[in-house]
């Protein structure tokens, strides 16, 4: 443990014990990496400690106060894992590859590049599956036209009880949409989200999947962390548009998954919406949110870029629709094809 953070972490105390978390024994790892970053593990005694998120604000402040100019991750683990009344055998044992999509805010078209990247696998003769992890604005109910999907459970011989996926285009869908309605997603907490996120990762019928692509809430926080506990993921997906801004919040997306307590590979970098050709002007581009900022950013943090994606129509109007254009568009099919080419390159082809 590093002495100065160690001396640091000495003046928070504990409410219950009434000594320093580092006495207490609720100090884990503190560490400075050789990356400039600050990592520290907070492992708590009692399962869902009361006090766990007010010590863990209170480390997060007295590092940024100390050191503003370090980013400093802070993880909350549990003792020993929660007991269970019986034994759960999870649903993922069949699956070969886990990719993450995520991105660094909103509205930059991760559901949309999910969906269609989805297609694309499929299309390339993968089973493919999607989980829909973006609990408070699940779009892929919608972008596959099954928001009336009622799953239906069914048990195995030992009383386990297992989810029905939904299917489309030859794709596996399970998603919180198909459980909750929207007005209720925004009233969610993080426990009962990340309860239920569990239920959906071990106990949809997955089957045997080549590729399962999550698509992940915007931004980093607690779900992230949470999925990445649950799964074993081989890579993650960063999608951003080019603007400035948007890109400005990719580096937080990539330093989450870079992290050395997180440490899953980034397979690259997808720029949606780089540009706009009208159809009868077809050699013609117009750079509505910026030219090639997501670009420049991949070519300087050593990222791939796995492609990048125009505005189109039909994009848009299949998402509307229900039916992702990299199925019926040969022009989306052409971009989505060549990312979808990229990531199963990267990937090993032996589970």
């Amino acid at each position: 443990m590093n002495e100065q953070l160690e001396a640091l972490l000495r003046r928070i105390i504990h409410p219950e014990t009434g000594q320093n978390i580092v006495d207490s024994g609720f100090v884990d790892r503190a560490d400075m990496g050789a990356d400039g970053g600050i990592a520290i593990t907070l492992r708590f005694q009692k399962a869902h400690d009361p006090f766990a998120r007010k010590i863990k604000r209170e480390v997060e402040e007295i590092i940024s106060a100390t050191y503003p100019e370090m980013p400093c991750m802070v993880i909350i683990r549990e003792a020993a894992p929660k007991p269970r009344r019986r034994e759960q055998v999870t649903t993922t044992g069949d699956i070969c590859q886990i990719v993450a999509i995520a991105s660094g805010k909103g509205g930059v078209g991760k559901s949309t590049v999910t969906a269609n990247l989805a297609v694309a696998l499929r299309q390339r003769g993968y089973n493919v599956g999607i989980l829909d992890a973006d609990i408070y604005g699940p779009s892929q109910t919608k972008m596959f036209g099954c928001e009336g999907f009622i799953p239906e459970a069914e048990r195995d011989e030992e009383g386990n009880e297992y989810i029905i996926p939904a299917q489309s285009l030859g794709i596996k869908i399970m998603s919180i949409g198909f459980f909750i309605s929207p007005t209720d997603a925004l009233m969610w907490r993080g426990g009962m989200a990340t309860n239920a996120l569990h239920q959906l990762i071990h106990q949809t019928r997955w089957g045997k999947l080549d590729y399962l692509l999550i698509d992940l809430p915007p931004g980093t926080g607690d779900i992230h962390l949470s999925i990445i506990n649950e799964l074993k993921i081989s890579g993650s997906v960063i999608v951003s548009t080019p603007q400035q801004v948007a890109v400005a919040d990719v580096v937080r997306g990539v330093e989450m998954f870079r992290h050395p307590q997180v440490a899953i590979p980034v397979l690259g970098v997808v720029e949606n919406m780089a540009w706009f050709t009208p159809e009868e002007l077809p050699n013609n581009k117009y750079f509505l949110f910026g030219r090639g900022g997501a670009k420049l950013y991949a070519e300087q943090a050593g990222i791939d870029l796995l492609g990048q994606v125009p505005i189109i129509q039909s994009i848009m109007d299949g998402g509307e629709e229900g039916r992702p254009a990299g199925g019926f568009d040969s022009r989306v099919e052409e971009y989505y094809s060549d990312i979808a080419a990229k990531i199963v390159e990267k990937l090993p082809a032996e589970c």
